[in-house]
């Protein structure tokens, strides 16, 4: 072919550093950005906290600089920019007024791994309610789980070799209390591979003896090796009795059909009569299926809202969490030495440094602006959850809140992801107030949400003894005008962490 030489006109977007910086900071949680600003404050010596910052921070168009530090900003900028052609990054150049290339989770307000575009934020004490292994929250305990057992070894009047043997298996129960490794694996781990068969057998067997007294110690069930064992050694303290002797039996053999509620199967299994095996399920409801978690630790750290939503007469006020805002400066004693130097702040080894902690502190406070804008168009959209609660919650999408603000759909995502709202009903991620819409009888949409909280009251006010089937369920919110198919409400009822109706019931 001839080479011919084209002209070719188009328009492409170059993320400058400073660009790239505030989209990552928009994203990042209140405990990562945190993490983020210590790493700064560790690596550039020209910025620090200011002690006595106690108002919130400026937003970006209140920020004030004189006409020497803009003029040295834009000087050094531009000596680092990228060559002709790129977009320039001037000081108006807003991260959040650009989409990226990168495919967020949530489009339009849905989310792909979700059935309904609701991410559900266990974060309040309504959105709980139908976990069955929630703690309650308590303080942190003093001892761990290890701690309480050691310490009841010294009144066992055991052997040195027992001993040993007892605080291995200690050391290897998890937090729940069981030994998950089987007693084989625990001693090929102990002895290695070089061990002959005599050695294994008889660590085994010192195994074995240890096994006993573990099972026998405080708290009940503790070093069992399954959910059942676990139960039957918290049953064999207790006096005996018919119950008590079923409910040895069915945790040994048949707790499946028990969480199954078949008690057909289990009065042929069994011989037992319904009465009998009804009295026998209360007794295991009553036990605990982990006897180490009142000695865990939890990990999980409370909730800092970013944004806190008050009620100001008939509106509500939205305002940034000042506890989460870092207070940041520029150090005035290296700004003024660098000023002070000859070619001024652009020829100097610490202008980058300098530059790089402006453009910090600058779009710290344009994430928490956009965190601000975007939080108040929510509020204003759902102003019935704020006054009446969750049934109140009205349909809304990702593209509405952008659309008002006029920001990318991927602003949105970043902003709602992983921030939280303080509001009277209680502390939700800002996702939380974005839902798909049902359609009703009158012509209207009602929000998932608020479809969720109608089918959990009427879970909550059923009869125990005959629960609500999805059908039914079904059923009760076409009365009340909502279409929603039967498979829909089984999704909603398992996204609230509800059993379903033959696992509800009781006597």
């Amino acid at each position: 072919m001839r080479p011919t030489l084209q002209v070719r006109l188009s328009q492409h977007l170059a993320l400058t550093p400073q660009l790239q910086q505030s989209i990552r900071l928009l994203q990042l949680s209140t405990l990562e950005l945190h993490q983020e600003v210590e790493q700064m404050l560790a690596s550039n010596p020209l910025l620090e906290t200011d002690e006595e910052f106690d108002a919130p921070l400026p937003t970006a168009t209140q920020e004030r600089m004189t006409e020497r530090e803009e003029r040295e900003e834009r000087v050094a900028q531009s000596e680092s920019e990228a060559p002709a052609g790129d977009a320039p990054a001037g000081d108006e150049m807003r991260a959040e007024e650009f989409g990226t290339t990168e495919r967020d989770d949530w489009e339009n307000g849905t989310e792909r791994d979700d059935f309904d575009g609701i991410r559900e934020t266990p974060g309040s004490a309504s959105s709980s309610s139908g976990d069955d292994d929630e703690r309650p929250e308590t303080e942190a305990p003093d001892e761990s789980l290890q701690d309480v057992l050691r310490g009841q070894i010294p009144g066992m009047n055991l052997s040195a070799v027992d001993r040993a043997a007892l605080l291995a298996l200690i050391e290897s129960l998890n937090e729940d209390g069981y030994l998950e490794d089987p007693l084989e694996d625990i001693v090929a781990a102990i002895l290695g591979e070089e061990a002959d068969l005599e050695q294994r057998e008889e660590l085994l067997d010192r195994f074995k003896v240890a096994l006993k007294w573990l099972q026998s110690m405080e708290p009940a069930g503790v070093g069992a090796r399954d959910l059942g064992e676990c139960l039957e050694l918290q049953l064999r303290l207790l006096s005996r009795s018919p119950e008590q002797a079923l409910a040895v039996v069915v945790c040994r053999r048949h707790l499946d059909l028990l969480a199954k509620r078949d008690w057909r199967r289990l009065m042929s299994l069994t011989g037992a009569d319904e009465e009998l095996l009804r009295d026998a399920q209360s007794l295991i409801a009553g036990l605990e299926p982990k006897p180490g978690r009142r000695y865990a630790r939890s990990e999980n750290r409370p909730v800092i809202p970013d944004v806190i939503v008050q009620k100001a007469g008939r509106n509500f006020r939205v305002s940034i969490n000042p506890d989460v805002l870092p207070k940041l400066r520029i150090n005035d004693l290296y700004a003024q030495a660098l000023r002070a130097t000859r070619g001024g702040v652009s020829n100097s080894p610490l202008g980058g440094q300098l530059q790089e902690a402006r453009w910090f502190i600058k779009n710290i406070q344009q994430r928490f602006d956009t965190i601000q804008r975007v939080s108040e168009a929510i509020v204003e959209r759902q102003r019935g959850f704020f006054t009446h609660g969750e049934l109140a919650m009205k349909p809304l999408v990702l593209r509405e809140i952008a659309d008002e603000l006029g920001l990318h759909e991927s602003t949105i995502s970043r902003v709602t992801t992983a921030k939280y709202m303080a509001t009277p009903w209680g502390t939700f991620e800002l996702k939380y107030f974005f839902g798909s819409s049902l359609s009703t009888e009158a012509g209207g949409n009602a929000s998932s949400t608020a479809v969720r909280a109608l089918i959990k009251q009427f879970i909550a006010a059923e009869d125990t003894a005959s629960p609500l089937s999805d059908s039914q369920l079904s059923t009760m919110l076409g009365e009340q005008g909502i279409t929603v198919a039967r498979r829909t409400v089984a999704k909603y009822r398992e996204a609230l962490k509800l059993a379903p109706a033959n696992l509800r019931k009781s006597r």
